[in-house]
């Protein structure tokens, strides 16, 4: 990126470079491992359930129900919202089952590429339990500016990010998944050797140890 962008200002194309860089999504990216130490310890989540439990009280049903599969599911809030209506869509045009593996217990994500792959955001599989994919599927659409209006207006902070990164703690720190794993399964994976040539999995060994590990969650929370 650097190389090129010195050979475009010689070149005098810097903006043409520019605006293909914003057009591909390519970003500039500066890891400051630090700042991340910080986060780390100061980003806890010890006060996340009571804010859950918090935020159930004022939200509608349909809107509890896409918390709670935010909760047990792990992914980005806009892939939530994605996923949750795109589930009440296909049931109601009897299509589901081209996105839910019901043998598995598996959201195919990667079946739509234009929503769910994107440039340096992607979602691959969700494993969902069977009960809240019927409860979702009989649910009502959600919006994701109605709900932050819902929370604010009671006091609320918007927390739902955090909820990702507290389904990655707990399948790590309780032993379901190692780190690699749950990165895969949140739609990263690394570049790293282990990773992309010798881990192997059974998806349907692990979809077993993820939907043992979310019964233990649900009850938790």
């Amino acid at each position: 990126m650097s190389s090129l962008t010195n050979l475009s200002k010689f070149l005098g194309i810097y903006q043409q470079w520019k605006e293909s860089m914003e057009d591909a999504g390519l970003k500039w990216s500066k890891s400051d491992s630090f700042k991340s130490f910080i986060n780390i310890f100061n980003s806890n989540h010890s006060d996340l359930i009571d804010w859950y439990h918090k935020a159930i009280e004022v939200l509608n049903d349909n809107e509890k129900l896409y918390l709670r599969f935010m909760m047990l599911s792990g992914v980005r809030k806009n892939e939530g919202i994605l996923s949750f209506n795109m589930i009440i869509s296909l049931y109601k045009q009897n299509k589901l089952d081209e996105y839910w593996n019901q043998e598995l217990s598996v959201l195919e994500h990667w079946k739509y590429p234009k929503l769910f792959l994107r440039n340096t955001k992607c979602l691959y599989i969700s494993i969902i339990p069977k009960e809240l994919i019927t409860e979702i599927s009989n649910s009502k659409p959600v919006s994701y500016p109605m709900i932050r209006k819902r929370l604010e207006k009671n006091s609320l902070r918007v927390r739902i990010k955090q909820l990702r990164s507290y389904w990655l703690s707990y399948m790590v720190k309780n032993k379901i998944l190692i780190s690699e794993e749950a990165d895969v399964c949140q739609g990263r994976v690394s570049k790293e050797v282990m990773v992309r040539h010798y881990l192997k999995e059974s998806l349907k060994e692990l979809s077993d140890r993820i939907l043992k590990g979310l019964e233990d969650l649900g009850k938790s929370i």
